[in-house]
Order: structure tokens, then C-alpha cells, then sequence
């Protein structure tokens, strides 16, 4: 799922460089949610990854 992040971050781009159309706009939303997405999920795995088992 990282890799569609990256691919939709850097579509973006490139499209953003031609002119920000409805590919440029619909890349970056996607790209924006994917990365709040693996941010939240990267946070869960580091608290739940700390606790310890008494």
C-alpha cells in the first residue's frame, strides 16, 4: 500500500507540472489520504508495539 502512496504522491507531481487539472487534484487527495492513513496506522503499530506483557 506504501508504494500506491508513492505512486499517487509523484502522479501528482507530474501532473501538477502539465497543469493542475482534475488528475493533478484527484492524485493528490488520494495520495493525502493514504499517507494520513499509513500515519495512523504507524502510530498504532509503535504504541502497541511498546506495551509489555506483565
Amino acid at each position: 500500500m506504501l508504494r500506491w502512496t508513492i505512486t499517487f504522491i509523484i502522479l501528482a507531481i507530474i501532473a501538477g507540472i502539465f497543469g493542475f487539472g482534475g488528475i493533478a487534484a484527484g492524485a493528490a487527495t488520494i495520495a493525502k489520504v493514504l499517507f494520513f492513513i499509513f500515519l495512523v496506522l504507524f502510530v498504532v503499530s509503535l504504541i502497541s508495539g511498546r506495551k509489555k506483557i506483565l
